[in-house]
């Protein structure tokens, strides 16, 4: 052990020297992604923005719509199968060309019915264009990287943003019924945010959604254009897009992180603790042989079901498998039906819901529900936590009466 201690420390003092060279070597680079995350720290991601939306719209919720508008707007409509009607403001800032002609609609039936849509973006949809007769044009920053904002009706103005190579702005639109409520100034002036009524409600389409990112948030007095913009808005419940950012491919590494990041990022806390490890990892090899033989303790057997459970259901609360679960639960209470009742479950029609409620005697308006609902999650591709949620209800509430 004399002998291997010096070669030990030689190893561990070699291994520690080499990995400081190659950090210094290491040059950090910044991710000037245009992303719009939420959920992303870096310049162009929309954490900061995002954080503070329950503070702009207080006393007012706040929810995040992960999917197509469409999709979303259907489900939480009058007649929909979501936990509420969506009523309030539906904010886009940034990618979104992903809108299909569908959710342009749905979206237009939204703000018709007396809400509002904001859209931030350097270009919008084509069905959005023909529909509100607008069109956009860019003009090329020549002279430096910065573009100077202001607002109409608030007392915001001149409010720089740099890196920025033009600006776009709104070439063509009614100037009767539409308002201009800010410009960009590159040489002189160009609107580059509306109002534009439609229907009941109103629609905000503005041009220049960097001014959403951290970079501009967190710089100088830039946060107050975006409080200004924000006032527009009535004051309501809030839906911020954030399926858009899923579709662009963003690699999301923020959320990917551990916490353990930032502590490896000190170059000081960073080398104590891989010293730290070599040495014990070293410590584990050199004393895995123990001088005295271990003598096995022998535990009796324990009852491991409500652990198992446990496990299994904790592994679908992470994974978010809904579906899975939710295949589960309907493959469970079909089996259960076939054999407490003797009926084919083959095909769930009108005639399966009145044999079931003549077997067990439920109200038939009770089964028919329980049966529709599982026909309508059998002729769907996605599934949310609020689907899982409402199937368990109809189950249970069909063996408790």
């Amino acid at each position: 052990m004399k002998k291997v201690l010096p070669i030990l420390i030689i190893i561990v003092a070699l291994i520690v020297t080499a990995s400081l060279a190659i950090s210094i070597k290491r040059t950090k680079t910044v991710d000037w992604e245009e992303s719009y995350d939420e959920k992303s720290n870096k310049p162009y991601g929309v954490s900061v923005f995002y954080k503070e939306l329950p503070k702009l719209f207080k006393d007012y919720k706040v929810r995040t719509v992960y999917h197509q508008p469409a999709s979303y707007l259907i489900a939480n409509s009058e007649d929909g199968y979501g936990e509420h009607v969506a009523e309030g403001s539906f904010i886009i800032i940034g990618n979104s060309d992903y809108l299909e002609d569908d959710s342009v609609d749905e979206l237009l039936n939204f703000v018709d019915a007396g809400n509002t849509l904001f859209i931030s973006d350097y270009s919008f949809s084509q069905k959005l264009h023909d529909t509100l007769y607008i069109s956009t044009d860019f003009i090329e920053n020549e002279k430096d990287s910065i573009s100077h904002l202001s607002l109409k009706y608030v007392n915001i103005d001149d409010i720089l943003i740099d890196r920025n190579e033009g600006d776009m702005y709104f070439s063509s639109f009614d100037s009767i019924n539409y308002s201009i409520l800010g410009y960009s100034k590159i040489d002189y002036l160009h609107p580059n945010f509306l109002q534009v009524p439609f229907g009941n409600g109103n629609i905000y389409l503005h041009l220049e959604p960097k001014v959403f990112t951290n970079y501009n948030l967190l710089k100088e007095d830039r946060y107050k254009y975006v409080e200004g913009v924000m006032s527009y808005l009535p004051a309501n419940d809030v839906y911020f897009d954030s399926y858009t950012k899923i579709q662009t491919g963003y690699d999301g590494d923020v959320e990917k992180e551990s916490n353990l990041s930032w502590f490896l990022e000190q170059l000081s806390f960073k080398w104590a603790w891989y010293t730290a490890l070599v040495f014990g990892i070293l410590f584990m090899i050199f004393n895995a042989k123990r001088r005295q033989r271990i003598i096995k303790i022998i535990k009796p057997l324990q009852n491991t079901t409500v652990a198992f459970v446990k496990t299994v259901s904790n592994l679908y609360f992470e994974t978010q498998d809904h579906k899975n679960l939710i295949d589960k639960k309907i493959t469970y209470f079909l089996e259960k039906i076939r054999n407490d009742y003797n009926l084919d479950t083959s095909v769930l029609d009108d005639v399966f819901t009145e044999k079931l409620t003549l077997k067990t005697g439920k109200k038939h308006e009770d089964v028919k529900k329980l049966v529709d609902f599982i026909n309508w999650l059998k002729s769907k591709n996605e599934f949310f936590e609020e689907n899982l949620v409402k199937l368990n209800r109809h189950i249970e509430a069909f063996y408790s009466k």
